[in-house]
């Protein structure tokens, strides 16, 4: 037997085969036809011991790739290897190891599914709302369950035949009594993990000092991690502070902050030290510690490699965003709740979300000990500095290269369910303004600017009457306007939208917008376009849909029905008008 070749081949579903023998192309072809959506791919790296694999042994035999990658491969060998990697392979066994994935449609767990795939992992997500998924780039190569973490037989039904468990979830941004709510999730998914065999749970949770008086929010979060460490399943509670990177809750503040503000003043806990660390770092030690021996069930923290403290935090990324540093005047009498409605008013994180993080930074917020080094090595090429960190997530948002966002967290007290179909409508007082309007534009060219809307680019309609009301959902605690959006040209599932949430989208025909700002109601925007019948243009369909509560409700839509006739006829006619010049554009610049 001559040199041979290692060939990674696997489905979507993880599936793989393992063929010792073929003569070259021709065979390796046939195998690969019986393999579902396979993929062939040659690299020279060494074996995951997660990938199944082919072996092929001619020495003629030309690896080609075909398709998507999914599961990495070997380069040529010798049979002594090739025997060794058999043996000492989880490819000998047929097995791919499995992760669960709770929190997969948040910040974190956005970036660690796709990265996880990439690694050779068989993913699979528990979701409250599949919908959510429904247009991230890997939904398709991932097991969907739908369900909540506080029920028991959902939870034990996700665990069946999976290695690790990662618990993403967290109650920041939630009102009532979250703390008993954390507790009984994190006893289900303890339970659950025990009783299905899972053989490691990875927790992020938070950074804090030992020894105080903690905020309920981290105490929570602390005790979500001590319960999964008496789970009986080996457990890495990862303890994590400030998290930078594009569209982080922490980043985000301290951008807006500076952004806003070349004088400010500030509690004192702005000179609090903070060891802030990385996303992609964070994202690091995630996947390695799925990995680490079974003995180690322990807290470990991480942190980037500098100790700074807020003030220095909010300068450096001043300079590295080419502003002047920023005065910061301390006020000793300034109140967490206060801070947190200051932050609320002068940046777009919400009262809700802006509470627990002014809260955690009441005492310094660094690291205990280094020995997660003893657990994880750092990455060869070290961690990332706090304004390369600051640097790289600038560089993302300029590129419109937005991964995961705060933005798309759910926002407690706004609406989150979906738009009754009209059937159901019966029986409920609905208020409806629609608007149409026929365009010789192609339906592609409205829906460039369907698409588009909101953010940078605005309502197309009284933009100062906007902005208002904007101002005054913050002041009552409400999203507000500021949120933006996460990427200035495309929409999903999910994406929040200044005040409101993307609830539906068939792309290039049908928008649909829940709104989440504060109103005695339920409010619904849908935008859509549809080609003419004749193929003459295309048909703009605009319906603000209200479902009042109460009398309050009632009178709300009454006092705004005369801006509504100004603001949707104006927004209307702007966009179809927009599209048109799109269209005019494009074809005057056409040869």
């Amino acid at each position: 037997m001559g040199a041979a070749a290692l060939v990674g081949v696997g489905d979507s579903a993880g599936r793989g085969v393992f063929v010792a023998g073929l003569s070259g192309d021709a065979e390796l072809a046939a195998v690969c036809a019986a393999v579902t959506d396979t993929t062939v791919e040659h690299a020279d790296r060494p074996h995951d011991r997660a990938t199944t694999i082919i072996v092929a042994s001619d020495d003629a035999f030309s690896p080609r790739r075909s398709g998507a990658l999914l599961l990495p491969t070997i380069a040529k060998v010798t049979p002594e290897r090739l025997a060794f990697l058999w043996r000492t392979s989880y490819a000998g066994n047929m097995t791919v190891r499995r992760a669960l994935v709770t929190g997969a449609t948040g910040y974190i767990g956005g970036r660690l599914v796709p990265r996880l795939l990439d690694a050779g992992w068989h993913v699979r997500v528990l979701v409250r709302n599949a919908e959510k998924l429904r247009n991230v780039p890997w939904v398709t190569r991932v097991e969907i369950v739908e369900g909540d973490l506080l029920d028991a037989d959902r939870v034990s039904a996700s665990c069946v035949d999976v290695d690790v468990l990662y618990y993403l979830v967290h109650s920041m941004g939630k009102h009532g009594d979250f703390e008993k709510t954390e507790v009984t999730c994190a006893s289900n998914v303890a339970r659950a993990a025990r009783e299905c065999g899972v053989t490691r749970i990875v927790y992020l949770g938070g950074l804090h000092p030992d020894h105080v008086p903690l905020s309920k929010h981290l105490r929570s979060r602390a005790e979500v991690g001590q319960i999964l460490l008496g789970s009986g399943v080996p457990t890495l509670v990862l303890q994590a502070g400030v998290i930078i990177g594009s569209g982080s809750t922490s980043f985000e503040m301290i951008r807006h902050l500076t952004d806003v503000l070349p004088v400010m003043t500030a509690p004192k806990w702005v000179g609090n030290k903070i060891q802030p660390i990385a996303v992609r770092d964070v994202l690091y030690y995630l996947i390695a510690a799925a990995s680490v021996p079974a003995a180690i069930s322990r807290v470990a923290d991480i942190g980037g490699p500098e100790v700074l403290t807020y003030s220095q935090m909010m300068n450096e990324y001043a300079v590295e965003a080419g502003m002047k540093p920023r005065k910061i005047l301390r006020l000793p009498v300034l109140t967490p709740y206060l801070a947190s409605q200051w932050v609320n008013l002068v940046t777009p994180i919400p009262r809700a979300l802006a509470v627990p993080i002014i809260a955690s930074l009441q005492h310094d917020c660094v690291m205990s000990d280094t020995t997660i080094n003893d657990v994880i090595a750092p990455p060869a090429e070290g961690l990332l500095s706090y304004r390369t960190a600051v640097h790289l997530a600038l560089g993302k948002m300029k590129e419109g290269d937005i991964e995961t966002s705060w933005q798309n967290s759910s926002v407690d007290g706004a609406p989150s369910d979906p738009l009754p179909s009209d059937p159901e409508w019966a029986g409920h007082r609905v208020y409806l303004d629609v608007r149409t309007r026929a365009s010789a534009a192609s339906a592609a060219d409205i829906w460039s600017v369907i698409e588009g809307i909101g953010g940078d680019n605005g309502w197309y309609s009284l933009p100062m009457a906007w902005a208002a009301r904007g101002a005054v959902d913050k002041m009552v605690g409400g999203v507000g306007l500021r949120r933006g959006r996460a990427h200035p040209s495309h929409l999903r599932v999910g994406d929040a939208l200044d005040w409101w949430r993307v609830e539906r989208i068939d792309r290039g025909a049908f928008l649909r917008l829940r709104a989440e700002m504060k109103v005695p109601g339920l409010a619904w925007l849908e935008l859509s376009v549809t080609d003419t019948l004749q193929g003459d243009g295309c048909l703009y369909t605009q319906r603000a849909i209200f479902f009042p509560r109460g009398l309050a409700g009632r009178l709300y839509w009454l006092s705004i029905l005369p801006l509504h006739g100004i603001i949707f006829s104006g927004m209307a006619r702007r966009i179809v008008a927009a599209g048109e010049d799109i269209s005019h554009n494009s074809h005057s610049s056409s040869p």
